[in-house]
């Protein structure tokens, strides 16, 4: 058997202003942009290099989608941004004006940084540490 996660849909407000975040202060690429109808779009965006799955970004159409723009997880990081340069990334966002809610840390893992997207999702900005192996899924490995 061979199965894969293709998309994670992060639920946002507007089209253009999430690809808009994403493409010019994380440097993620537009994949695609198809219109569906005149409301619904589909938008997928990947970090370079991304090979194996892609967000989708899903446009709130009612008040309860609504309430879970920027708190998809109850407050826990939502999705992990690994790198080969955690420091590259980091000073980049930085400079962009990227909002990061708890300071560079090395870990056993490697070295990570919480930020938050535009609506509050909080991520995790990580460059595993090598060794650690384990914790991580690899399939240069």
């Amino acid at each position: 058997m061979n199965q894969r996660i293709a998309h994670i849909a992060l639920v946002i407000k507007d089209y253009d202003n999430a690809i808009d975040f994403y493409t010019k202060k994380l440097d993620f690429e537009l994949v695609e942009d198809s219109k569906l109808s005149e409301e619904k779009r589909w938008v997928l965006i990947a970090p370079p290099g991304a090979k194996d799955c892609c967000i989708l970004l899903a446009r709130a159409v009612n008040e309860e989608q609504e309430k879970a723009i920027g708190n998809q997880t109850g407050g826990r990081v939502f999705l992990f941004l690994f790198t080969d340069d955690f420091w590259r990334d980091y000073n980049k966002m930085l400079e962009r004006k990227v909002k990061f809610i708890r300071p560079p840390k090395e870990e056993e893992y490697g070295t990570v940084a919480v930020f938050e997207d535009l609506y509050g999702n909080l991520w995790d900005l990580l460059q595993p540490n090598p060794s650690n192996k384990g914790l991580f899924i690899d399939k240069a490995d």
